[in-house]
């Protein structure tokens, strides 16, 4: 199952926390984009401490054509929390790039996924009338809102969300019993870097096949 990073039409930028309490739905949102035969970019998939962060985002902005945006957690949750302003951040610039007047990378499109469909606009009143999707904080949930934002907008001939996040579920369990039987530990495959967890989707879904893009 090939994933060509130099194919803009098949990357997908994705801007979201890197907390260890959205672990939980960033795995399946990524498995989800490789599962429909896209490539996910992200920011965490590479770490040069040379590299100004804001240059390697525009990057991947710019090598990719399909693009999703957490805003789930702009607000702070906690006393003495700041508010989260990444999200919206690298939003604004992704837009800018959409808006500018000479794109790299034509046709650009975007997912922007929120907590509840609503929610965002108390602080971010300039995208009423934007499209949102909402995820509810749940795994299942944010597979299917973005197996069906893909089917809508780039005409993939996909399986049902049930089927994605059932096959979501197999490949983790898998994935934790065989990382544990090559001496991996639970602290291990908490923190596990991204590009890492990204390849080992890959290696899984490869023998399986395709769906049709």
């Amino acid at each position: 199952m090939p994933w060509d990073t130099n194919d803009p039409s098949k990357n997908v930028f994705v801007n979201c926390p890197f907390d260890p309490e959205y672990v939980p739905l960033l795995r399946p949102l990524l498995f989800t984009i490789i599962y429909l035969g896209y490539n996910p970019r992200i920011a965490s998939e590479r770490s040069d401490s040379g590299e100004a962060r804001i240059h390697k985002i525009c990057e991947l902005i710019k090598q990719s054509q399909i693009s999703i945006h957490d805003l789930s957690r702009l607000r702070s949750s906690r006393k003495d929390e700041f508010f989260r302003l990444n999200m919206p951040f690298e939003l604004g610039i992704d837009i800018g790039c959409r808006m500018g007047g000479e794109n790299e990378v034509p046709q650009r499109k975007c997912l922007i996924l929120a907590k509840e469909r609503y929610s965002y606009k108390r602080a971010l009143s300039d995208l009423s009338g934007s499209d949102i999707k909402a995820h509810n904080n749940e795994p299942e949930e944010i597979v299917r809102e973005v197996r069906n934002w893909f089917v809508e907008n780039e005409n993939v001939h996909a399986d049902s969300g049930t089927k994605i996040w059932e096959s979501f579920n197999e490949f983790m369990a898998e994935f934790y019993q065989t990382r544990k039987q090559e001496g991996f530990k639970d602290r291990d495959l908490e923190i596990m870097p991204i590009p890492e967890f990204i390849q080992f989707v890959k290696d899984w879904l490869s023998p399986r096949g395709t769906p049709v893009v």
